[in-house]
Order: structure tokens, then sequence, then C-alpha cells
């Protein structure tokens, strides 16, 4: 992936994607601030389950080169309302 296609994926407004990865690993990125782009790789910041809006406390680097698809993550689904207003 060329990084100018990674770079405007985090650009605003920013819709959270996966990076799909030559040998079948997925990385999701939730947060812009979570992806720093290089010109041959990219740093991937990685939140703890449950935390994935404020402080990543590991990351991954991975090169360009095996990012193999960018895809949006689904927006949550709001509740169901069952018709009844209090």
């Amino acid at each position: 992936m060329a990084p100018e296609e990674l770079t405007a994926a985090i650009r605003r407004p920013f819709v959270p994607f996966r990076l799909n990865l030559t040998e079948g690993s997925t990385y999701d990125v939730n947060h812009p601030e979570f992806c720093i782009v290089g010109r041959r790789s990219v740093i991937v910041g990685l939140a703890p389950l449950g935390d994935e809006e404020h402080l990543f406390d590991h990351s991954v680097t991975m090169d360009l080169f095996h990012i193999v698809k960018l895809e949006p993550l689904d927006a949550p689904t709001p509740p169901k309302s069952n018709g009844s207003q209090k």
C-alpha cells in the first residue's frame, strides 16, 4: 500500500478501519492517533480490549508492502427502541 493511501484513511472525518496483511493477520485502527505512517512502514498502537479510544499500551510496526486491504469497521449499531416513551 502506498503511504498516501493510508494517510488519507486517517484524515478527518476519521472512520475506524482494519488493516489486512499478506500473512492473514489483521489490525484495527480505532483512533487516528494510533496510526503513524512512514515512507515504507506504519506503526499501529494497540489498546487493551475495551479501551480503544484512550491510550495504547503496545504497538506493532509493519511494512506497507504487506498491507493488502484496508476496510472500514462497521459503526456501532444503536440500541433498538421498543417503541415506548417515558
